[in-house]
């Protein structure tokens, strides 16, 4: 047994390294950025409920997520549901209807569709017009867009963690990851009971569910690892769960992620493109 443990444990670090090391790779044989500037075109929802049943699984609770203004990207962008809860920073190309600042999305969704990086809702695509011309811009359908990834910024408060309505406790959990800040993907999850090194990884089920069958007892503590800068940082969260954790309820883990991941591309955000 405890030859298995030290070779899981060795597994783990190989592919920790293998992942760093090919990220590191990818992103210095280009110009590493901490913004890209991407063209691509946008669609929009009709409706605001088509983007609940998203495929991050937030459900009902992504309407309420940065005032409503909500993406479905690509797979690329997607990133088998990596990318879920990244926010990006887009605004449409005609300046007689458009503004400068554009808007801010926040992915909760998958676009099967490849004639358009996002399809967002609504609200967001008239958040891209000038005063008084929202109208007009949603008459687009389809716009000309440029767009960047950007810090998501949830004012103050910390990572959450949501115990999904599918779990069963003691046998089986399933999380899911809200308020996630700064500019990074999680790309590993490990739970362990709070004071122990015990530690159990959880698979990504879905979009932004993560769940096991190895529940340890007790109250939980969480770890994560996060695509930071050139490379990757553990982020601890040491009391998440109570005893009698429930389905349905949020946690606050306490602790915020505020990193940006350099992305690799060019060109480059220059700062001309300044935030509102």
């Amino acid at each position: 047994f405890i030859l298995q443990i030290k070779s899981f444990k060795q597994n783990e670090t190989k592919k920790m390294s293998l992942f760093f090391l090919v990220f590191v790779l990818f992103v210095s044989s280009v110009t590493a950025c901490d913004r890209c500037v991407h063209q691509s075109k946008v669609a929009y929802f009709s409706s605001a409920s088509a983007l609940l049943s998203g495929a991050c699984g937030y459900g009902n609770l992504a309407i309420g997520f940065n005032g409503g203004r909500l993406a479905a990207a690509v797979p690329k962008l997607y990133n088998n549901g990596a990318g879920c809860g990244a926010c990006y920073q887009i605004r449409c190309k005609d300046p007689k209807i458009c503004s400068k600042h554009g808007t801010t999305v926040m992915v909760t969704d998958l676009n099967t569709n490849n004639q358009t990086d996002f399809v967002i809702s609504s609200r967001a695509f008239m958040a891209m017009a000038i005063e008084g011309k929202a109208k007009d811009v949603l008459k687009l359908g389809i716009a000309d867009v440029e767009y960047k990834r950007v810090p998501c910024d949830y004012k103050g408060k910390n990572l959450a963690v949501r115990v999904d309505e599918s779990s069963q406790k003691p046998y089986y959990l399933a999380i899911s990851i809200f308020y996630q800040g700064g500019q990074t993907e999680i790309v590993s999850v490990d739970v362990a009971q709070v004071g122990s090194s015990n530690w159990n990884f959880l698979t990504r089920n879905h979009g932004a569910i993560w769940d096991t069958s190895r529940v340890p007892s007790g109250a939980l503590q969480f770890r994560f690892v996060v695509t930071a800068g050139y490379d990757g940082k553990w982020i601890w969260a040491k009391s998440v769960l109570p005893p009698d954790w429930k389905n349905g309820v949020i946690y606050d883990t306490g602790v915020q992620i505020t990193d940006i991941a350099q992305e690799g591309c060019s060109p480059c955000d220059d700062g001309s493109w300044r935030l509102n």
